[in-house]
Parts: C-alpha cells; sequence; structure tokens
C-alpha cells in the first residue's frame, strides 16, 4: 500500500504543547511529537512542552489559546467540550478538533475491601459501611476524582452520609499507597495496567457498574462502558464499569492545516519510535496499547481537524 506523503514544511515554526506532570506517558508522547516534527520544518523550529495535568486543564488550555494542542485522557471526555456539558458547562470549545488518538486500554474501576463481604453496589448500599475511599481530587480538572464522584453518586453511595471519608490525591501512586499500607478500604481508580493493582487486586471485590448508571453517563456525558476480562485482576471475574481509555490529542480548527497534517503524519508513520519504549511490557499491562494502528488513531471522539483528516483518509482511500 502507498504510504500517505511525508510532510516537509519550510518555514520555522514555534509551537506550544502540553502534556502530563512531568514524568508521565502524555509528556512521553510530546517528546516524540516534538522532535519528530522538527525535523520535518524550518530550521529554527521550537517546540515546547508545557506541564499540566492531562485531564480537563489540557483542553481548556487548548480552546483558550494557551498552547497549539494538548494531550488529555481519556478520550471520550473531551467530547462535552464541545458543546458545554459536565464540567464544561461554564466554557465550552465548538472549534475543538483532533489530531489523532495514542490508545491505551484503561477502566475506572470500583474495588471494596473483600472484608466487608460486599461484592454488589446493591450490597454496598444495604450495608451502607463507613467507607475509607481512595481516589482522585474532584476539582473539576482531574478527570478521575470527577468520575468517582459521579460514578458513587449515581450509584446510590454517599461515602460521607454513611460516616466515611475520601482521600483525595492528584495521582494514582498516592491512592494505590493509601491502598497498600491500609489507609483505605476501597479504590475507586483508573491506571489498572500497572503493576500495583496486580499486589492488592486480589484483597478486592471490584464491583460491576449498574446498567442504568452507564446508560445515564453516556447520555448525558458521552462516557463509554467497557469491560474488564476474567482473571484481569487477581481471581476477580469479567465485568463491567467505566471505559477510561485512550490519550487524545486535541487543538483547534484555527491550526494551519499543513502542520495539522505533519503532526498526524508523525503519529501514524513514525509510531515504531513510541513502540520501542513500551515493548518489554506485554500490551495488555502496557501504558500504550501496542502495536499501535494509524487507521485506529483517526478515529477520535471529536471531528478531526481537516489537515490531519487529509492523512487518515490517504490511509485508507489513498
Amino acid at each position: 500500500m502507498t504510504r500517505p506523503p511525508e510532510p516537509r514544511i519550510e518555514r520555522s515554526l514555534t509551537l506550544h504543547l502540553r502534556g502530563d506532570w512531568g514524568m508521565a506517558n502524555l509528556h512521553r508522547v510530546c517528546g516524540w511529537i516534538s522532535q519528530e516534527l522538527t525535523d520535518r520544518c524550518g530550521p529554527h523550529t521550537r517546540v515546547a512542552t508545557w506541564t499540566g495535568r492531562g485531564f480537563s486543564d489540557s483542553v481548556r488550555a487548548v480552546g483558550r489559546g494557551e498552547v497549539h494542542a494538548a494531550l488529555t485522557t481519556p478520550a471520550a471526555f473531551a467530547a462535552a467540550a464541545l458543546d458545554g456539558r459536565g464540567v464544561y458547562a461554564d466554557e465550552h470549545y465548538p472549534d475543538l478538533r483532533a489530531l489523532g488518538v495514542v490508545p491505551q486500554r484503561d477502566r475506572l474501576v470500583v474495588g471494596v475491601r473483600r472484608s466487608l463481604g460486599v461484592t454488589s453496589f446493591a450490597e454496598l448500599r444495604a450495608a451502607a459501611p463507613a467507607l475509607t475511599v481512595a481516589t482522585s481530587v474532584n476539582d473539576g480538572v482531574n478527570h478521575v476524582g470527577v468520575a468517582a464522584h459521579a460514578l458513587l453518586e449515581r450509584s446510590g453511595v454517599d461515602v460521607r452520609a454513611w460516616g466515611g471519608t475520601f482521600l483525595a490525591d492528584e495521582r494514582p501512586f498516592e491512592s494505590f499507597g493509601h491502598v497498600l499500607a491500609g489507609r483505605a478500604d476501597a479504590i475507586v481508580h483508573e491506571a489498572v495496567m500497572l503493576p500495583y493493582w496486580q499486589e492488592f487486586g486480589g484483597d478486592l471485590h471490584f464491583l460491576e457498574v449498574e446498567p442504568d448508571v452507564l446508560t445515564g453517563l453516556r447520555n448525558d456525558l458521552g462516557w463509554p462502558s467497557a469491560v474488564v476480562e476474567e482473571g484481569f485482576f487477581p481471581g476477580c471475574p469479567r465485568f463491567t464499569t467505566l471505559d477510561f481509555s485512550d490519550f487524545l490529542l486535541v487543538t483547534r480548527a484555527d491550526l494551519p492545516d499543513d502542520v495539522a497534517y505533519a503532526i498526524a503524519w508523525v503519529l501514524g508513520e513514525t509510531r515504531d519510535l513510541i513502540e520501542r519504549q513500551y515493548r518489554h511490557i506485554p500490551p495488555e499491562r502496557s501504558p500504550i496499547t501496542y502495536p499501535l494502528d494509524p487507521v485506529a488513531m483517526g478515529r477520535a471522539p471529536i471531528p478531526l481537524h481537516p489537515g490531519a483528516a487529509r492523512y487518515y483518509d490517504a490511509l485508507t482511500n489513498g
């Protein structure tokens, strides 16, 4: 198959990207894009990567014109920014566009200590135990905290009214530490591919999210559901929960077409460079789910930028 033509931009660019806190996967993707894009642009091209949190802050930074492109996760959550749902009710961005998706198979899961004897949300509501729940901050920015509280609320779980509390942190590692140290008897979190879950997962019952809750979250906010297969966590059966997958690279419609094409081309045609950094990890346990498929990388939950669409269209029509 003929590959889409390699970009060459003669002028020098100054671009601003936004990634994560600095040492996680979104920043790594930004570094990959920066290197490969700079090689194909004018000699004085500069690309800066700003630290961020990788959630709604990334979307807002792009929508407000603070950066040219940013990565946010999970990908599906960005769709609400187009028409002002959920955390974007006060400010939305109809000009938001996608440059591509970097696949990451992830889920948001609810786990409770087996010692509580609770195996479903119905049993949890009936018991109404005083839980100490480890999750992320619910500040309208951190998608983990936002989703965790929405999921619990819609499932009829009122942690504070039952005499419980939240241990709220920014990053997953702090939450995992609470469970491992015995400070928490429940966790609502993502990054399920990380080895911490194999350390404490056998001590937890993972609760299947009820169908009406999943339907409501999809209809109201565009949040999809997904399955965790049997045995993914130690001794755990198959269950359905919130999908928390994929890194979405967002920009605005006013990004020049040739730059958008070039970035999409980098994602699809130099994917081997980022895959190499994860091949020592089995794909189902990797923070980036390889092998990357450039056709799938063009399937975004928001409209593609026309320049990026030109690259992905060439894969299927070229």
